[in-house]
């Protein structure tokens, strides 16, 4: 099986600009290109389009506006779990030799129609992810004896390490009271425990081998890769406590990369909403099981940024198509020493973490230098 390797990356300011979805996903590439102008565009074997939005033929018309004409050409949903499910399938084309450079593009508007689940009638008025996560935030604090006070710590963390993120959406700092003192959505749920949708893009290439090692002068390898997908409705769930997709994805990608998780440095996770990055810690098996808060909490304190350190889809936003995808080059410019003020001491192993719908699917990524 031939080794894929992440050549170039492009990504663009998360906002809440009304802009039409190819204009979005090219302003990603746009970038890609100009920070990579030594490729050629006529290499590029495959073009794939991440998205939760409506629209058609986006990655032909995607391919018109960039000057490429590959050989594959699609687009891929998913929810919010869409970004790295594209880059498997992008790997997946060069790892059987389909192709040799794959270009990946994300894009979402903030009014995404991918947000809300109309189908399952299970649901009933709980249609909104605002109603799975207040389930899970119910039960994680009755089961161990946490507070809101305690898990509003996820959001004061990420949005500090956002502030070192010139893409992110939010530009500001909280305190634990500023979260308290949010609008109270549910019971159990305030408005800085969640993600917020905006409009936003990222892009990413992905090449065999020979491709990566002759393009770029950092390569970053793909060693691991895990996917579960449990059922499309949360409410066949065996737990609101844990992921059990997530850990089965995490152990697949681990055993691929033959690693621990003990040897992962630095960690993307999908913290749709405030609780939901100790489960997931939890459910990768960094933390035991209900001791995700209080790691949270060690990180925050002593400045920390191994978890989340582009601040999260709670401080950097979540455009659900991008989202993976963003996740994925912050983990990349992490391992080649890229990442500014956000950079995590000696990191040379990062994990991505991607999911769906109160996790109902998951994908787990792990990268090396």
């Amino acid at each position: 099986m031939n080794k894929v390797g992440i050549v170039g990356y492009g990504i663009t300011p998360f906002t809440k600009e009304d802009k039409k979805i190819d204009s979005i996903l090219l302003d990603s590439v746009k970038e890609l290109f100009k920070n990579n102008s030594h490729i050629n565009r006529d290499y590029i074997d495959a073009v794939l389009v991440s998205t939760n939005d409506n629209s058609k033929y986006l990655s032909p018309i995607l391919s018109e506006m960039t000057g490429i004409q590959p050989q594959i050409a699609h687009s891929i949903e998913n929810l919010c779990n869409s970004g790295t499910n594209s880059i498997v399938s992008a790997y997946s084309y060069i790892a059987s030799g389909l192709a040799d450079l794959v270009l990946v593009a994300g894009a979402e508007r903030y009014d995404s129609p991918g947000s809300v689940l109309e189908w399952d009638a299970s649901r009933g008025e709980y249609k909104h992810p605002i109603f799975w996560s207040s389930f899970f935030t119910k039960s994680y604090k009755r089961k161990y004896n946490f507070s809101d006070e305690d898990l509003a710590i996820v959001s004061v963390k990420n949005h500090k390490q956002a502030k070192e993120n010139p893409n992110a959406i939010s530009n500001k700092t909280f305190t634990v009271e500023d979260v308290m003192n949010s609008k109270q959505l549910t019971d159990d749920i305030r408005l800085l425990d969640c993600s917020q949708p905006c409009t936003g893009s990222a892009s990413i290439i992905l090449g065999s081998e020979e491709k990566t090692k002759k393009l770029s002068e950092k390569p970053i390898w793909i060693t691991g890769i895990g996917q579960k997908t449990i059922s499309a409705g949360f409410t066949k769930n065996t737990s609101f406590t844990s992921m059990e997709s997530t850990k089965q994805a995490c152990e697949t990608a681990l055993k691929m990369s033959k690693k621990d998780i003990k040897n992962i440095d630095v960690i993307e996770l999908h913290d749709a909403f405030s609780v939901c990055e100790p489960i997931a810690l939890e459910s990768l098996r960094f933390s035991d099981k209900g001791n995700g808060i209080n790691m949270i909490k060690e990180l925050h304190n002593t400045n920390n940024f191994k978890i989340n350190p582009r601040g999260g889809l709670i401080g950097c936003g979540h455009p659900l198509g991008a989202t993976g995808i963003a996740q994925t080059i912050e983990i990349t410019q992490q391992l080649q020493s890229n990442a500014s003020k956000r950079q995590v001491d000696n990191a040379n192993v990062g994990l991505v973490h991607n999911m769906s719908a109160a996790a109902t699917s998951s994908t787990v990524l792990v990268l090396e230098n």
